[in-house]
């Protein structure tokens, strides 16, 4: 790996380490590879360890790096875009929804999501737990909120807490006429359990989608996708759209 320090350019220090970096990740390492500690790296290239760690978070949010529990940072495969969060235009759960129900419970909602259903933020709502995943490995974690009005046939059905429950309320959730969506976009830091499910750090980078589904002329649910940013980014159509991809 070359040294050159980012003393002598007028950059910002990290960015020329980012760019230097970069470099050796393509001529210097395979993917997978475990890089030197941070100690050893800061040292070569003659930087605050406070520097290297803005230059590798950099390389993280594109996609260069991944940082993995009890292995360090390695370098990550390139990037190939599959489409992973396409406009909806059906309920969670609808055939093709590439989603995997994994639980499902009674909870009070976040104050934000409540607001949103325009219910009391200590009304229960059903949470169904989902992930999904791509070749193999879980790029996304949801929360699926669904107050009892929108389904109201889960009175009449006898499951246990779990996969099970998450499906028979996506079911319910289905005999509903769609009445369209909203859905934005920000970037945020992994909270523990998506960290956890998602295999990364927590405060890693990740892309938060929320989606809020209509019908009737209100809000029937509210979902939260909570996407890896090291392997997702997103794309904007001619026509305005939006997709999300992830390698």
């Amino acid at each position: 790996m070359g040294t050159t320090r980012p003393e002598t350019v007028p950059e910002p220090k990290y960015w020329h380490l980012r760019t230097v970096l970069s470099n050796a990740l393509d001529s210097e390492f395979e993917v997978g590879e475990i890089l030197p500690n941070e100690r050893e790296l800061a040292a070569r290239f003659g930087v605050a360890r406070a520097t290297l760690r803005q230059a590798l978070e950099q390389l993280e949010l594109e996609g260069r790096l991944q940082r993995r529990r009890g292995v360090g940072t390695t370098v990550a495969p390139p990037r190939v875009g599959i489409e992973v969060e396409p406009a909806r235009h059906g309920w969670p759960g609808a055939p093709g929804d590439a989603w995997q129900t994994e639980g499902c419970e009674e909870s009070a909602p976040p104050a934000a999501v409540a607001g949103m259903l325009g219910a009391d933020a200590d009304r229960t709502v059903f949470t169904v737990h989902r992930v999904r995943v791509v070749h193999g490995q879980p790029v996304a974690t949801e929360l699926l909120y669904v107050p009892a009005a929108s389904v109201p046939g889960m009175s009449a059905i006898e499951t246990d807490a779990g996969a099970a429950r998450g499906r028979a309320v996506l079911r319910e959730l289905n005999r509903l006429e769609p009445g369209g969506q909203d859905r934005s976009v920000e970037l945020g830091s992994a909270r523990a359990e998506d960290a956890k499910r998602l295999d990364r750090l927590p405060g890693a980078p990740v892309l938060v989608v929320t989606t809020r589904y209509f019908a009737a002329g209100g809000t029937a649910a509210v979902a939260v996708s909570t996407y890896r940013a090291d392997t997702c980014r997103l794309t904007f159509g001619d026509t305005g759209g939006v997709a999300l991809m992830a390698s």
